[in-house]
C-alpha cells in the first residue's frame, strides 16, 4: 500500500492535507483531552468557551499561557518537515489543520489553513481588534477597555468563514488527499476528506488506529505520522 501511495503522489499535481492533534502529539504537545488535558482540575471544555472567559478571564488566560509554554518548548517533528518537502513538489498544495500551535508554519509550510485559529494570535473580546506580541501574566486589555482573548475557536463558536470556505474549495480540487493524525469525528473538518472523495480525489489515512473515516478512505496506513510520512516522501 505504501508503494501505491507514493505512485499516486508522484502522478498528482494537486495535493491537500488535513492534520489533527496526532501530528503535534509527536512533538510532545498533549491533546488537552483525557487525563493529560486536566489543568488545576479543569477540563478544556470548562475553559475553552466564551462563557468561561466572561466569568473569569484571568483563569482562562492563565490556562492558555500554560499551553503556550508547552508549545514554545516543542519543535516541529519529522512529520512536519516531511510535509514541508511535500509542499515544494506541487504547484497546488494546501495544508488544512485543526491544530492551533503554529508548528506547521515554524517547520516551513506556506499554504496553511488554520480551521481552529492560532494560539499565538489574540484579539479583543469586545471590538475584535487583533493583537500580537509577548504573552503577559495578566490578561491584557484592549484600548477600547475590553479584555484580549486568545485567537482560537472556542466550543460553541463558528469556524472562521473565509478559512472554512477556502478549505472546502481546495478539498474539492484535490487529486490526492492525506488525512493525518485526526480521529475524523470533529466537524466540519471530518467532512473535508469526503468532499475530496466525492470530487474524485484518492484519499489516504495515516493513523495508528482505525477512525470514523477508515471505511470511506481509499488507503489506510497504520502507524504514526513520524513513522510513515518521511518514508512516503523519501520514496516519492
Amino acid at each position: 500500500m505504501m508503494e501505491e501511495v507514493r505512485k499516486r503522489l508522484k502522478e498528482a499535481k494537486k495535493v491537500v492535507v488535513l492534520t489533527g492533534a496526532g501530528i503535534s502529539q509527536e512533538s510532545g504537545i498533549p491533546t488537552f483531552r483525557g487525563r493529560d488535558g486536566l489543568w488545576k482540575n479543569y477540563k478544556p471544555e470548562e475553559l475553552a468557551t466564551p462563557e468561561a472567559f466572561r466569568r473569569n478571564p484571568q483563569l482562562v488566560w492563565e490556562w492558555y499561557n500554560w499551553r503556550r509554554e508547552i508549545i514554545r518548548k516543542a519543535e516541529p517533528n519529522p512529520a512536519h518537515l516531511a510535509l514541508v518537502e511535500l509542499e515544494k513538489r506541487y504547484p497546488f498544495f494546501y495544508l488544512i489543520t485543526q491544530n492551533v500551535d503554529g508548528l506547521h508554519q515554524r517547520a516551513g509550510n506556506k499554504n496553511v489553513l488554520e480551521l481552529h485559529g492560532n494560539i499565538w494570535r489574540n484579539f479583543c473580546f469586545e471590538c475584535g481588534k487583533e493583537y500580537r506580541g509577548e504573552i503577559t501574566p495578566q490578561v491584557p486589555r484592549c484600548e477600547c477597555g475590553g479584555y484580549i482573548r486568545p485567537g482560537v475557536v472556542w466550543f460553541g463558536e463558528p469556524l472562521p468563514a473565509d478559512v472554512l470556505r477556502k478549505a472546502w474549495e481546495v478539498s474539492a480540487q484535490a487529486e490526492v488527499f492525506l488525512v493525518i493524525g485526526t480521529s475524523g469525528v470533529v466537524q466540519p473538518a471530518a467532512s473535508l476528506p469526503l468532499v475530496a472523495k466525492e470530487h474524485g480525489a484518492w484519499v489516504v489515512e495515516i493513523n495508528p488506529q482505525e477512525t470514523a473515516l477508515t471505511p470511506w478512505v481509499d488507503a489506510s496506513l497504520r502507524g504514526t505520522a513520524c513513522q510513515l510520512l518521511p518514508e512516503i516522501v523519501k520514496g516519492g
